[in-house]
């Protein structure tokens, strides 16, 4: 589990939302409060969160989106050649990284292992030290309540931010 960020992706009533908090720590230390670890991908219709080391977040966003692009946006595809790749690179399989992408058909957590996880409910996923607790939260909501996915994401990383001190509440949200 990483010392560092939350994100947290939901997938409902035909939307699919991805957030994440602005917190960059380096050991004890905040070096960054509003940090944006979340974007959009192959022209807006992919989006993906990262937890791990700035520098390996950017080529691995590059790398991901290179494969969507030829793979045409097939998220499943893509997912799967990526993760072939990410493994067999000597360099790249030592990252203590990982990615959260979906559309509004799927959800995938992907790691250097090789790892292409696709929560069992479908709906619902997390990585990074606060992933559990915005889960949590989310599962909650998502039980319990009528939300907006938007809103739903957001309150449940709120919930993160006021636990982990890794994670704050300077929330980016993105939505399909």
């Amino acid at each position: 589990m990483f010392e560092a960020t939350t994100i947290l992706a939901y997938k409902a009533d035909g939307k699919a939302v991805i957030g994440g908090d602005g917190q960059v720590t380096f050991g004890n230390t905040v070096l960054k409060n509003n940090a944006t670890k979340v974007r959009t991908l192959y022209s807006g219709k992919i989006l993906a969160g990262f937890a791990g080391s700035t520098a390996d977040a950017f080529n691995l966003f590059d790398m991901f989106e290179n494969i969507l692009n030829e793979k045409k946006g097939d998220l499943f595809r893509s997912v799967i050649e990526f993760s072939k790749v990410w493994r067999k690179d000597k360099h790249l399989r030592q990252l203590e990284a990982m990615m959260l992408v979906l559309n509004k058909e799927h959800i995938f957590i992907l790691s250097g292992t090789g790892d292409v996880v696709e929560p069992e409910d479908g709906c619902l996923a997390s990585i990074g030290s606060g992933g559990s607790y915005a889960l949590s939260a989310a599962r909650a909501l998502h039980k319990h309540s009528s939300l907006e996915p938007r809103v739903l994401v957001e309150e449940s990383l709120r919930v993160a931010g006021e636990i982990c001190i890794y994670t704050n509440t300077n929330i980016k949200i993105l939505e399909l």
